[in-house]
């Protein structure tokens, strides 16, 4: 342990690798537990309406079955799910019957990677490394499963809200009044925002999770932190859901997650939270 405190290198080395270890993991979760979600809604619905499926369904959760080929079924194999080796060895194919991979894969991986490597640049050995590579993390699944699903699962942010305010306990990245106020404020800001622009409207502008997400940043970093995240996930946001209807490749009435831009405005703010709360309050 004394080696990761006095060469602050090896952490960012030992980060990035675990980073791509998890990132793999991040991948599983992105693809299986909006499926697992679903399932589970399915099931509450059959059981409130008192019908019987008389289905038995597979084992479906994070560990179970294995992975597997979409196309043929093929059991991925430990040297086939080496994180960015095994892409660039099977040259983006299935070993089996040759179906294209996803790039998207090994892009997750390289993300966490680099994301773990920047946040142990930042934090160094220590808890508060271990926090924010966990937010970090969760931060990246949530909102990919957000670009694909408009969802952000409870079963992601919620556990995010409490890790926050008990890292906070001891003052990890802010101190606990302070996290407490920055759930609360961070969910009735964008609560006020839905209802006002519902009454105005008649149209829901985004859903319950980014509420959550929002309560979870603010637990983890702080009520000041919340304008700064609000203002730079809205205006990225905006920027970019005008230009893919400019570009046409979104169409207008098709809702635009809001998640990814809170979750990249959240975790500059924990990498570089001081500067940009100093740049919003103009001192």
């Amino acid at each position: 342990m004394d080696y990761f405190i006095t060469e602050p290198n090896s952490v960012i080395i030992a980060a990035a690798i675990i980073g791509l270890v998890v990132g793999s993991f991040l991948n599983v979760v992105i693809h299986r537990l909006p499926i697992m979600v679903q399932r589970s809604w399915k099931q509450d619905c059959a059981e409130l309406l008192e019908v019987s499926t008389n289905i038995t369904p597979e084992k479906f959760d994070l560990i179970l079955p294995p992975s597997r080929c979409p196309n043929c079924s093929h059991t991925i194999t430990v040297l086939e799910n080496i994180p960015i080796i095994s892409y660039i060895f099977l040259r983006g194919r299935c070993s089996s019957c040759n179906k294209k991979i996803s790039i998207r894969y090994p892009i997750i991986e390289f993300s966490s990677m680099l994301l773990a490597a920047i946040t142990a640049w930042k934090f160094g050995y220590g808890w508060p490394l271990f926090g924010a590579l966990l937010l970090t993390w969760s931060l990246l699944a949530a909102s990919i499963i957000d670009l694909d699903h408009l969802l952000l699962p409870d079963s992601i942010v919620l556990p995010l809200l409490w890790l926050g305010i008990l890292f906070n306990i001891f003052a990890t990245y802010t101190n606990l009044e302070t996290s407490i106020i920055g759930a609360m404020i961070g969910y009735l800001s964008l609560w006020s925002v839905y209802w006002g622009f519902k009454l105005l409207t008649g149209k829901e502008g985004m859903g319950y999770g980014d509420f959550k997400l929002l309560a979870a940043l603010g637990a983890w970093l702080g009520w000041q932190s919340i304008p700064g995240i609000i203002f730079l996930s809205s205006l990225v946001g905006a920027v970019i859901g005008i230009s893919l209807v400019i570009l046409k490749i979104q169409s207008q009435d098709k809702p635009i997650p809001f998640g990814p831009f809170l979750a990249t405005a959240g975790w500059l703010h924990l990498i570089w939270g001081d500067y940009l709360i100093n740049l919003w309050i103009g001192s």
